[in-house]
């Protein structure tokens, strides 16, 4: 088992902290941030500005969720007009699923809502708790990439 010098902490045990860590920040930020949306429709519609305008298959598949339950998601996206649902014209069988202008007002604001916490939480550390962080950020980068 392997340990770190200065603490007696384990690769597993450091990876057990960083996990809870990082999810209960991501359950703060959401729940600071969301307003009106569920976290699955927060996350579609990042997905397809990301995306451009992914077919609904497309998207249930990069945001790995079965396409009834995407079709449901983009439904309710739909009715509060943040999307808008096109027929593909490569498959007329297909529709594609585009932002509207609310839509990304919506994302802006929900990203907004994020940094305005963290910002509020990180002007509470202490200069070097922020100089640390700094620090961290890279790593975190490179944990969070694909492999």
């Amino acid at each position: 088992m392997m340990t770190f010098a200065d603490t007696s902490m384990t690769v597993t045990s450091l990876a057990a902290r960083l996990r809870v860590a990082v999810t209960r920040l991501n359950r703060r930020l959401r729940s600071n941030a969301l307003g009106g949306i569920s976290p699955a429709q927060a996350s579609a519609l990042s997905m397809i500005e990301r995306l451009g305008s992914p077919a609904l298959n497309t998207l249930a598949s990069a945001e790995q969720v079965r396409p009834p339950s995407m079709t449901r998601i983009v439904d309710a996206l739909e009715s509060d007009g943040l999307v808008e649902r096109r027929v593909d014209e490569a498959d007329r069988r297909s529709s594609r699923v585009t932002l509207t202008a609310a839509g990304r007002r919506e994302l802006s604001t929900i990203r907004n809502r994020k940094t305005a916490f963290l910002e509020q939480r990180l002007a509470a550390l202490s200069e070097r708790d922020r100089h640390a962080i700094v620090q961290v950020l890279g790593i975190l980068d490179r944990l969070a990439e694909d492999q």
